[in-house]
């Protein structure tokens, strides 16, 4: 298949991309039932009133629903929809959809095209087949899923089929959180309700408070027919074999480069089809290994932002067909280049329009900026293993602590302008006089949103002028998990803010005196998160174990966060998950990295018994021809010296690889027999250990073998698509 995929790729032609018009603007959104298209079919009445529920976030009544539901159909049957599906996220990390048709019978048998409230509101799929972490048993099969109003509805067109898809929350039958929707939609309740209260310290007409995101994409683009010749990209998403080829990104010349052409049309593509889904992307550009690219939008209100990506990993999927090519996800489907993330930018607004992590130029208002600031430092030093515990799995595990991936030690980096106003803070005395110092100081801040400090890219959580941005995330990843804990540290933690500031004003201190000192306190409390250098050395790994800062390298290890008391109380104070469903969804999480692992290590067994060893053996019998018959020619022993010498270091490499996947195979065996948590560990310990000691006796024998036996296609062939 190697040579036939070979030949295949260099038969391709480019597909040819339409734009529906040369301005993106005259069809952005046109496949979404957004307020444009609820204002042409819904009565005015009925408008105003959807408009007002979803911002306040109430149900809505039977009669409302009933008004939706009828306008979505009218809509979509406008735009040739015939059917409609609930769109929910499972904790398989990716989405999932139940279709049904509008066509029903009347009372008397006549063919009739219906959608009423009740089947927008809440649908019955199978509850027991998803992942659940022992919620739903096998034979309990109900599961709800129910309509998030605040996520516009949209139509997905696969082929000329096209789908009305409302975004809704999964649940089991008695109301538990199966999906990663509902614990985010809590998480943004929990911190509205606490940043409410904080921000009516500086300005009472703030109403509303609401997270926003900004994720970017990366990812790496490969051709369908070699990525069809290789089980291991088809089965696991990344190589489990394959010597680095003699030039990769050592150059860094693929980066922001020329975009191949190809990749070229592939992106225009998918740029359209996220555009009519009111998917505002506007960044494209070539990333740092070959084949690798990234695109980015422009940021929304979190829970749309995080449906938007969702939704945007189906369809670079599907438009990446079109051109027969395949988009790899995996955070590290080639080793030894660049690994693909997917960057949050987090940041927090309000409904005056001010986004709460930017300075302003009102020296004024900087306090406000200084109090939310300081919280999202002092949050995330609280729960940095939580935050490393919502990014980890055996793909990000690859990809952490190099090639320009932050490591697994949490840390802050907030920029050398911001750093002296911390210092400033933490030397004053918290007086009036202080206050009106610290006023002055801040006057004197540049504007931070532009580049008036340098970025730290080893940094895991870097403060980048008016947003937090999240690093470690990785490309495969729900943005809702990293986010539901975002969310919900910040929510308790301005809580406790409040109350602190409520009982210095309590004991008579002015309310700046007292915001102003409970900000000094967190910023001295939180000193051990912040770190400025080189996140990679050997060096800030030993200060960081001085400073108390966990360096979690691996999933199972980062995972106990979720298990500890702490992570209980935080997930039951803020009513995101109760223990029962943080229970369920910890073991979903430990499930999940084991199968993974069990999942690459057979198809990694399968590759190397059935294909390396055969093709190492064939080379062998050459060899070993070739020797014997110079020997028996009468030459000396010295001009077959190097073949004897080859001959036996395949027969090392051959014996290593039958031994190493015998005793991975008796290791998937036992673990079969074990809970998650055990499982997991045994998968990490001891079955990983020898899936990567079994790629480096095949990739040596890679390079010993004949170029025409190897089977496998080879990196130099597989990254350098043009």
């Amino acid at each position: 298949m190697r040579f036939s995929a070979l030949e295949s790729l260099l038969a391709r032609e480019n597909t040819p991309v339409q734009t529906p018009s040369s301005r993106i603007s005259d069809y952005f959104a046109s496949q979404v039932f957004g307020k444009k298209a609820m204002q042409e079919f819904l009565p005015a009445r009925i408008y105003k009133q959807v408009i007002q529920t979803i911002e306040s976030g109430e149900n809505l009544d039977r009669e409302t629903a009933d008004h939706i539901a009828d306008a979505m159909r009218n809509w979509a049957s406008s735009k040739g929809v015939t059917h409609y599906a609930h769109w929910f996220q499972p904790l398989t990390g990716r989405t999932a959809e139940k279709h049904d048709s509008f066509f029903t019978l009347d009372g008397q048998g006549a063919a009739i095209e219906e959608f009423r409230g009740e089947a927008l509101v809440q649908q019955e799929p199978d509850g027991s087949s998803f992942p659940g972490g022992g919620l739903r048993s096998t034979f309990e099969a109900r599961g709800y899923t129910a309509w998030d109003p605040s996520s516009p509805a949209f139509i997905l067109e696969v082929g000329d089929d096209k789908t009305l898809c409302i975004p809704t929350i999964f649940v089991t039958y008695g109301g538990q959180s199966l999906d990663y929707k509902l614990p985010l939609l809590k998480s943004q309740s929990c911190l509205e309700k606490a940043a409410v209260k904080v921000c009516q310290l500086f300005d009472p007409a703030v109403q509303k408070v609401y997270a926003t995101l900004g994720w970017e994409q990366e990812y790496f683009l490969i051709d369908e027919a070699l990525y069809e010749a290789r089980p291991d990209l088809r089965f696991t998403g990344r190589t489990l074999l394959g010597r680095s080829a003699p030039k990769g990104q050592q150059l860094d010349d693929h980066y922001f480069g020329s975009i191949p052409e190809r990749a070229y049309a592939y992106m225009r593509d998918l740029e359209v089809e996220c555009h009519k889904l009111g998917i505002p992307v506007r960044t494209r550009h070539n990333e740092v290994a070959p084949s690798q690219y990234e695109l980015a939008p422009q940021y929304e209100e979190i829970n749309v932002a995080v449906d938007h990506n969702q939704l945007l990993m189906d369809l670079m999927d599907r438009i990446a067909r079109r051109h027969k090519l395949r988009v790899l996800l995996h955070e590290k489907p080639y080793a030894n280049v660049n690994g693909s993330g997917k960057h949050n930018n987090w940041s927090i607004a309000t409904d005056t329009g001010k986004n709460l992590l930017s300075p302003g130029k009102n020296p004024g208002k900087n306090l406000q900026f200084l109090a939310f600031f300081v919280n999202t430092i002092r949050a995330v030093y609280e729960h940095a293993d939580l935050l490393r515990a919502s990014i980890a799995s055996a793909s990000n595990d690859h990809r952490l602590g190099a090639n320009e991936a932050p490591p697994a030690i949490i840390s802050v980096f907030i920029g050398e302008a911001l750093t002296k106003v911390l210092d400033a803070i933490e030397e004053g005395d918290s007086t009036e006089a202080e206050v009106s110092r610290v006023f002055s100081l801040l006057s004197k801040i540049p504007d931070l949103e532009k580049d008036n400090t340098d970025r730290n890219r080893t940094s895991p959580f870097a403060f980048t002028g008016n947003k937090f941005e999240i690093r470690m995330v990785g490309s495969t990843a729900n943005c809702a998990g990293p986010m539901t804990i975002m969310n919900s540290i910040m929510g308790q933690q301005l809580e406790n803010f409040y109350a602190d500031v409520a009982s210095l004003k309590a004991a008579g201190q002015s309310q700046q005196s007292a915001i102003l000192q409970v900000i000094k306190r967190y910023i001295i409390e939180s000193k051990p998160i912040r770190f400025e250098g080189d996140n990679y050395s050997d060096e800030w790994k030993e200060e960081a174990k001085s400073r108390g800062l966990n360096n979690f390298m691996t999933t199972p290890e980062a995972l106990t966060a979720y298990a500890t008391d702490k992570a209980k109380a935080l997930f039951t104070s803020t009513k995101v998950l109760s223990e029962e469903e943080l229970a369920a969804h910890l073991e979903v999480r430990l499930e999940s990295y084991a199968l993974q692992l069990q999942i690459e290590s057979r198809i990694l067994a399968e590759m190397v018994v059935n294909q390396v060893i055969p093709a190492a053996v064939r080379y062998q019998n050459s060899l070993a021809q070739n020797a014997l018959q110079l020997k028996q020619l009468g030459l000396e022993e010295s001009s077959y010296a190097a073949q004897k010498e080859l001959l036996a270091e395949l027969s090392e490499g051959i014996s290593a690889l039958k031994t190493k996947a015998y005793a991975m195979k008796q290791l998937r065996v036992q673990a079969g027999q074990l809970e998650a948590e055990e499982m997991a560990h045994t998968y990490c310990n001891e079955v990983k250990p020898l899936m990567d000691e079994i790629r480096v006796v095949s990739d040596q024998l890679e390079g010993l073998v004949d170029d025409q036996e190897w089977p496998f296609l080879k990196y130099r062939e597989m990254m350098f698509m043009s």
